[in-house]
């Protein structure tokens, strides 16, 4: 018989806690704390249609405010910048900086987790990437949350000719790049 629901939410409530303290600690060397590295993290993930405030706020499931007042400490640390949509001048496109990206390169992942990721085998580590990623899923579809899954897992992801993509939902070009990262629109094939 497998493991019991309550013990499977006691091993991911202390994976968790686990995660957390990590990015405490290593937040604390440069004044930071777990959310601005998860905003951080984020940026470093998403696309170009998910890189605004309300794709933060959506992804970490922070209020506005939360999302606001860390956005002005990651720009006043100079680990990102802000700038105006091309087309809507009322949103706010996020981008890491030089220093931005730099940091994230030394801590994420924490060096404890690299080291016990070490520890695993190569056949444990797919296994355990499967199972979490399937658990992900279950839990994002249970809770109506959106997959915010990489681009070219998406159903309205189409490839063109001569190896060219173009979002459907969206109408719009695709760079191989783009379908490589995170997009809040993202739609999973079979759901």
């Amino acid at each position: 018989m497998g493991v019991k629901t309550n013990q499977l939410y006691d091993y991911t409530e202390r994976l968790s806690e686990v995660m957390r303290v990590s990015a405490r600690n290593v937040g604390a060397k440069y004044g930071l704390q777990p959310v601005q590295i998860q905003v951080l993290r984020y940026l470093s993930l998403c696309n170009r249609f998910s890189d605004t405030p309300m794709g933060i706020t959506e992804y970490l499931g922070l209020t506005k405010g939360t999302v606001s007042q860390t956005l002005k400490v990651l720009e006043k640390k100079d680990y990102i910048t802000k700038c105006a949509d091309d087309l809507d001048k009322r949103i706010a496109h996020i981008k890491l900086t030089q220093a931005g990206k730099g940091l994230l390169n030394d801590i994420v992942p924490p060096p404890g987790f690299k080291a016990a990721c070490a520890r695993l085998t190569d056949e444990q580590s797919a296994a355990l990437g499967d199972v979490l990623e399937q658990f992900l899923l279950q839990l994002l579809q249970t809770n109506s949350m959106k997959t915010f899954g990489l681009c070219y897992t998406c159903r309205y992801n189409k490839k063109q000719d001569a190896g060219n993509y173009m979002c459907a939902l969206l109408n719009i070009d695709l760079s191989l790049d783009d379908t490589q990262l995170i997009c809040r629109e993202h739609v999973l094939e079979h759901i």
